[in-house]
């Protein structure tokens, strides 16, 4: 647990706070959870967080509020924000409290996952971005990925594939996540549920194969040949691309 990441969730409602704080913590997250904007922003001055999540509508002081306080101290942490408004106008409200990602409630907590795993693999991003190591997978600072006629797309959970755009749910986006950061390379199925699930049972290994070929429907010209995500008999599966 002392490698594991530290997340400060911040929210008035006890059901959905211990919620979060349940499904964090059982993916390996460290989580501490408070009830407002004061103690999450009283938080950030006494420990340091790698992600911080906040309800806007919280007593003492809102979610927009204490975002900008903590930003103001701290500009890189990512925030994200949750909110039972899902109005153009509060989500501009959001972002320019300098919030990183904005989630309208009710949310499903796998939605929830992606996207904390989503911000801290930018933010990591960002930290490692003086480093000249190559890499054939693209990644901007939108959240968009690419590798030859394959782009996703983290903040809208899409795929493009030769100018085709495809809805992902957020495990299918998670897994093909996982393959194009490992393409043209055999991905075990205890790596796919360790680094999408978050742990690794040989029990669920039927629940990957299902969501792969969920994915593989979606896709792929023919499923049932695919030509983007191959099986490798008794390993996993492997993202196959034009380069390497």
């Amino acid at each position: 647990m002392n490698n594991a990441k530290k997340i400060l969730i911040a929210d008035d409602d006890d059901e959905i706070r211990e919620l979060l704080e349940f499904d964090l913590s059982s993916s390996g997250y460290f989580v501490k959870a408070v009830t407002n904007g004061i103690e999450a922003y009283n938080e950030t001055i006494l420990s340091h967080y790698d992600l911080i999540i906040l309800d806007v509508m919280m007593p003492k002081m809102n979610g927009f509020d204490a975002c900008l306080k903590i930003k103001e101290k701290n500009p890189n942490i990512p925030v994200l924000l949750l909110t039972a408004k899902g109005t153009i106008e509060d989500k501009t409200k959001g972002f320019n409290s300098m919030a990183d990602d904005y989630l309208v409630k009710p949310f499903d907590i796998q939605e929830v996952l992606l996207r904390v795993r989503a911000l801290l693999r930018r933010h990591t991003n960002d930290l490692n971005n003086t480093s000249n190591a190559p890499s054939t997978l693209n990644q901007n600072n939108n959240g968009i990925l690419k590798s030859d006629d394959i782009q996703i797309f983290e903040d809208s959970l899409e795929v493009k594939i030769k100018d085709k755009i495809i809805k992902l749910t957020p495990t299918e986006f998670e897994i093909l996540y996982c393959l194009m950061q490992h393409k043209n390379q055999a991905v075990s199925l205890a790596t796919l549920l360790q680094e999408v699930w978050g742990y690794d049972s040989d029990e669920d290994v039927r629940m990957v194969r299902v969501h792969v070929g969920t994915l593989r429907q979606k896709i792929e010209p023919d499923p049932k040949k695919p030509t983007y995500v191959n099986t490798v008999t008794n390993v996993g599966y492997r993202l196959i691309t034009k380069t390497n």
